[in-house]
């Protein structure tokens, strides 16, 4: 047990929470949530439209760069924070740094305030990400704890289908800055809703601190890196001084990082967390798959576009196949989880059967009909919904309530990391296979003739879900805590 830890700082339970307000926590907490993903998706639309009235247009990538760079880097640090104060502060602290960037962005005179505003929303953001799912952690047992990860799954679905709608719309129809504005009587509302029953969940360390340098180190190398990944392939070749210098000094501040753990009298991230063996091949499959279904995602749109011909809106819609099935992977997982003593075989053979689809998309891309590519994405969804109520539960399960905030943020963080390598890898197989790509990947340039591209990322894509499903393989299993008559108690501030 890490030396830091004060099992004595618990307080005492009280009363339990009634399911209203467990109802009114997760609701809460979800629509928090779903305001930080909608701000990942709710931009792209509108960039042209912000690039125009606001000039600087070579920056518009860092519009978005800027919300990953922050919002990847502080997921950790969210969730030691809530261990050591309490999530109900640290859920407020998140979501009123996310409207202050938020307000920033709608009063942004020009593009560098702007980057500013997104790299503050990120700051709050990335905590959101966590918190949403730690609070939950709080609130119900492992063993039921699967059955909320549809409700996770729907949130992203939400904001991948509403974002680009509404960001489209404000910025056509009405004003840009409305895509941030929106943010503020929504957060107040996520507060509100939140504010009493929040109070009646733990403080697991209290008397305890951050450790402010490990935070910083961590902070810096996640930025670097990131940047690295974002500049490689788009803005400079992977080769190049600049990304290889990057990649040296993240490098670098990793290994401080590394120091750092392994000295401080109470590490960022406890050690114990870190070799806890579910924890490890837990987080590593997920950044792994992860790595895969983000980088589809954003490359089967080119696919769609620019050998089934479709256009642009025809393209999002066409998306919707891959969205709802993994939607649906990750309910069915939900609910399956509590009645199988060996869990992690659900998310096994769904990996699997994502392995084979993607497979198969990669064998008929040159030839295959917007049917067939449907029906193939959808089942791809399937399959890797699966995986991520399995993998949170399981990392969940494998730590007690007072490590619960740190292993959930670190989870978190892998996975957004994972979101990260998955786009900088295939698009250095999309641009190594002479795909001319504009941007981040999103947009093609020109009409492109050949599948051989495509083929080959797909396969790097079932290559990577490959790996994931070695790591999850490896992952120990551990019989879940609680059942339905049997809730975790709550404890009280």
């Amino acid at each position: 047990m890490d030396q830091a830890v004060d099992k004595q700082a618990v307080a005492a339970v009280s009363a339990p929470l009634s399911e209203s307000e467990k109802n009114a926590i997760i609701g809460g907490v979800l629509l928090s949530m779903l305001l930080a993903a909608l701000d990942q998706t709710i931009v792209a639309p509108a960039m042209p439209t912000i690039g125009r009235l606001l000039g600087h247009a070579e920056y518009l990538p860092w519009i978005v760069t800027g919300y990953l760079l922050t919002a990847t880097a502080v997921a950790p640090l969210y969730g030691k924070i809530s261990d050591v104060y309490g999530r109900r502060p640290t859920v407020y602290a998140a979501i009123l740094i996310f409207l202050a960037g938020s307000l920033v962005s709608a009063l942004a005179p020009n593009m560098f305030v702007l980057i500013l505003g997104r790299a503050i929303q990120g700051a709050g953001g990335g905590g959101l990400f966590a918190l949403t799912q730690i609070v939950v952690g709080d609130l119900v047992p492992p063993r039921e704890r699967a059955r909320y990860a549809a409700w996770f799954s729907g949130t992203w679905a939400v904001a991948s289908v509403a974002g680009p709608l509404l960001g489209g719309t404000f910025a056509e129809h009405l004003h840009w800055s409305l895509i941030f504005w929106i943010n503020i009587p929504l957060g107040f509302l996520a507060m509100a809703i939140i504010n009493k029953p929040l109070k009646k969940l733990p403080i697991a360390a209290k008397n305890h601190s951050i450790d402010g340098l490990g935070a910083l180190l961590l902070i810096v190398a996640t930025a670097l890196l990131l940047l690295a990944l974002n500049w490689g392939g788009s803005a400079y070749l992977w080769l190049s001084p600049e990304v290889i210098g990057v990649l040296a000094c993240s490098a670098l501040f990793w290994g401080a990082f590394a120091l750092r753990l392994m000295r401080a009298a109470e590490p960022l991230i406890s050690l114990e967390v870190l070799g806890n063996p579910i924890v490890l091949a837990g987080t590593l499959s997920m950044f792994l798959l992860q790595a895969s279904s983000v980088g589809l995602a954003v490359y089967l749109p080119v696919y769609l576009q620019s050998i089934l011909g479709l256009t642009a809106s025809e393209s999002g819609i066409a998306m919707l196949g891959l969205l709802l099935g993994t939607v649906g992977g990750a309910a069915s997982s939900g609910r399956l989880i509590p009645r199988f003593t060996h869990y992690k075989r659900i998310a096994m053979v769904g990996v699997v059967f994502a392995i084979l689809c993607t497979g198969l998309l990669a064998f008929v891309a040159g030839h295959a009909s917007l049917l067939v590519v449907e029906a193939l994405t959808i089942c791809i969804g399937l399959g890797t919904g699966t995986t991520f109520p399995v993998t949170t539960v399981s990392v969940q399960n494998a730590v007690d309530r007072m490590h619960l905030g740190v292993a959930t943020g670190v989870l978190t963080f892998l996975r957004s990391l994972g979101s990260a390598l998955g786009v900088a890898m295939l698009g250095a197989v999309a641009l190594g296979f002479g795909l001319p790509l504009a941007g981040e990947g999103v947009q093609v340039a020109g009409h492109v003739v050949s599948a051989q591209p495509f083929v080959m990322i797909f396969l790097v894509a079932a290559g990577t879900l490959g790996l994931g499903l070695v790591t999850l393989t490896l992952m120990p299993e551990k019989e879940l805590r609680g059942h339905v008559d049997d809730p975790a108690p709550i404890l009280a501030e």
